[in-house]
């Protein structure tokens, strides 16, 4: 899977072709097709497949100066009259292909849903990792976990503002968007980060996607911008998916030492994510703008597929 994603985000800047070998016809039973002088000296050749309809664009934040990689697809089919929803991904260099096949499938189906599909836009990192460990720790987390890592943790304003500031003003200059219907998904710190973005920017986004959000991260203190999330947030409130495996909390599977086993053991995740969607529910006026999913069999890492599917359809159906 790892190997395929990355393959997958080779995008080009110009619209993408697949490209697949040419295979001899078989032939039946009982026959026999000689090869050919040409299949012998010429075999077929393997060759990359690009993602269809996809861009990418390696830019650089004013403010940081960080350089990021954006992944860029826009549905077909002509603009819908309040111009195109949009939805941000992040960990793009992962999660951008799955999220531009499922706009994909959903502007198939617009003549007989009705929903737009939307614009997605996948914010990821130059190189071929599908996660860049050390980059998302540094722009998804809130706060430094110790003294001294400022540089290195803790940066998701600076990210946040990287969005509102360069980013959605690229995005809008080049296509006609509507400001009222634009979503953030992310998964695990990404989760994390979107929750900040909810709490402290409400405005951003009109749909918050938290894919296990890392809650536990610095002594939860993302969870100190939930108080004033009632002042902030003026109608119409945002739209929140908050979701988690239902396995995430059991002692993971494989050889590992009793140290990371009791590392894990201190970081719920699934307590965390049912907790902070039921205080989002209790604000007054929130019930009906929340919603929650516990995945039945999935554990952390590949819950972010499910999450996403779901996702993109509670964007869509945005009133």
């Amino acid at each position: 899977m790892a190997r395929l994603t990355s393959m997958l985000c080779q995008g080009s800047l110009a619209l993408a072709t697949v490209w697949l070998p040419t295979w001899a016809a078989t032939p039946e039973a009982g026959s026999a097709t000689p090869a050919s002088p040409v299949d012998k000296a010429d075999p077929p050749a393997w060759s990359p497949v690009l993602i269809p309809a996809t861009q990418k664009l390696d830019v650089r934040a004013t403010g940081s100066g960080h350089r990021y990689r954006i992944f860029l697809s826009v549905p077909p089919g002509p603009v819908p009259p309040q111009g195109h929803p949009v939805l941000y991904v992040l960990d793009g260099n992962a999660a951008f292909p799955v999220a531009a096949f499922l706009s994909r499938g959903a502007a198939r189906r617009t003549e007989v849903t009705g929903l737009s599909a939307p614009v997605v836009v996948g914010i990821g990192y130059p190189g071929d990792s599908d996660f860049h460990v050390p980059e998302r720790r540094r722009d998804y987390t809130v706060g430094a976990s110790q003294a001294g890592a400022t540089a290195t943790e803790g940066r998701a304003d600076a990210f946040l503002d990287f969005i509102e500031r360069d980013l959605k003003p690229r995005i809008t200059a080049q296509y006609r968007i509507d400001p009222a219907r634009q979503a953030l998904f992310g998964h695990s710190f990404g989760g994390l980060l979107v929750l900040h973005a909810l709490f402290t920017r409400p405005h951003s986004f009109s749909t918050y996607l938290a894919s296990s959000p890392s809650i536990w991260w610095n002594d939860k203190q993302v969870l100190q911008g939930l108080p004033a999330l009632q002042q902030r947030s003026a109608q119409p409130r945002p739209r929140v998916q908050v979701s988690v495996g239902a396995l995430e909390d059991e002692p993971p599977k494989g050889k590992y030492t009793p140290e990371m086993l009791a590392w894990h053991a201190a970081r719920p995740m699934v307590s965390e994510a049912r907790s902070v969607a039921t205080r989002l529910r209790g604000l007054p006026g929130w019930a009906d703008r929340v919603v929650y999913h516990e995945f039945a069999g999935e554990e952390h890492g590949p819950v972010w597929l499910p999450a996403l599917s779901r996702g993109m359809q509670y964007f869509l159906e945005q009133p």
